[in-house]
């Protein structure tokens, strides 16, 4: 029988290397509207045994591979493994040609599992694959709140150097609405007792999420529940409808209307104008963000950061759907590319051909869901 373990279908693009373990399958929740990730499936937690099992399956592929890899081209092998359709192995030849260093445990809140199995598994993983130095998960804030700061720091000694957070919005109305499952108070209390433990903590902020009812309300709180929090890193999302969730419904219902790209740079804006006492990494670190420049740590770059916004905010309105639609399409990736003359043509006459035939937004909402799904 052939090598395999158990995988599931999502991970943070920051842990594109990692190496990826499941402990749970699915969302405990599975109710946020605006996720389809996990719509249709039914959330279980995995026994500690078949993890080990699959940590130890790991563990022999890793000996294969470097039996097999070693004095010869690693990345003809990885190429080799890809194309044959050993996808596993090549997931795994690719993570030891990383380092082997940083594992990431799915799906969507592996945190859930009690203490005791966490501590367990993670005491295997490091004893089996002795190269791991960063283990990361997702997590929900009422999750993190059931573990004492005292469980979470035996966790940070076991292993676990951060947890991924979908805090989406600090609104409470935005919160309610979308279905969170948490209140802006709960993500201050998680937040903070996961700071107090040593995990490094990253929140992800879904930008657009408040749409045109709470367009200044959604920034504005959510900037004041990460100034209370003070998370390692903030990571900027930009929202897309994605068709078969509640959210594209109640938008098809007219109780919710989306925000255009230029209006979420204003409440982006609103949001980085109002962190304040922190020391976070800011982070848009998705291709889904317009404005994909806008990176820096809290508080120094935050002037830089505001520049790059006032400078999309100040172009003519003909430039800023120039770069709206090119940055949709994949030919600009910052506000520099403006400049290009070649690229700059080919986007405006393509511009010119939609604004004619009405199509503008259709398309540039088209684009946005192709990236959302890649």
């Amino acid at each position: 029988m052939a090598l395999a373990f158990e995988q599931g279908p999502i991970r943070p693009p920051s842990e594109a290397h990692s190496l990826l373990i499941r402990l749970t399958r699915n969302c405990p929740w599975n109710r946020c509207a605006f996720c389809n990730a996990y719509k249709g499936t039914t959330f279980s937690v995995r026994t500690v045994e078949d993890i080990k099992k699959d940590i130890d399956t790991i563990a022999e592929m890793s000996r294969l591979i470097a039996r097999v890899s070693q004095g010869n081209d690693t990345d003809g092998l990885q190429s080799k493994l890809y194309e044959s359709g050993e996808f596993q192995l090549y997931h795994v030849a690719n993570w030891l040609a990383s380092g082997g260093k940083t594992v990431f445990l799915q799906d969507g809140n592996s945190m859930l599992l009690k203490t005791a199995a966490l501590l367990e598994i993670l005491a295997y993983m490091k004893e089996k694959l002795p190269t791991v130095e960063r283990i990361t998960s997702y997590a929900r804030s009422d999750t993190l709140l059931r573990k004492s700061v005292d469980e979470l720091a035996q966790l940070k000694q076991a292993g676990i150097s951060r947890v991924h957070v979908g805090l989406e919005s600090g609104c409470d109305e935005v919160l309610k609405f979308m279905d969170k499952g948490v209140t802006a108070q709960q993500h201050i209390d998680a937040g903070k007792r996961v700071k107090e433990s040593g995990i490094s903590l990253s929140e992800y902020i879904l930008l657009g999420l408040g749409g045109r009812k709470w367009a200044k309300e959604h920034p504005f709180d959510t900037a004041r529940v990460l100034s209370a929090i003070n998370p390692d890193y903030i990571r900027l999302r930009t929202l897309a409808i994605v068709e078969n969730t509640p959210l594209y419904t109640k938008m098809q219902q007219g109780a919710w209307e989306e925000q255009p790209d230029a209006n979420i740079v204003e409440e982006e804006k609103i949001l980085i104008e109002n962190l304040n006492g922190i020391e976070s990494r800011l982070l848009s670190d998705h291709s889904m963000n317009l404005l994909g420049e806008i990176n820096g740590n809290l508080p120094h770059d935050k002037p830089a950061m505001l520049q790059v916004i006032d400078r999309f905010l100040a172009l003519p309105e003909t430039e800023k759907n120039n770069f709206i639609l090119g940055k949709r399409w994949g030919l600009y990736n910052k506000l520099n590319d403006l400049q290009d003359p070649e690229r700059h043509a080919r986007v405006e006459n393509t511009l010119q051909k939609l604004q004619s035939q009405g199509t503008l937004e259709a398309t540039i909402a088209n684009l946005k869901y192709q990236m959302v799904r890649v």
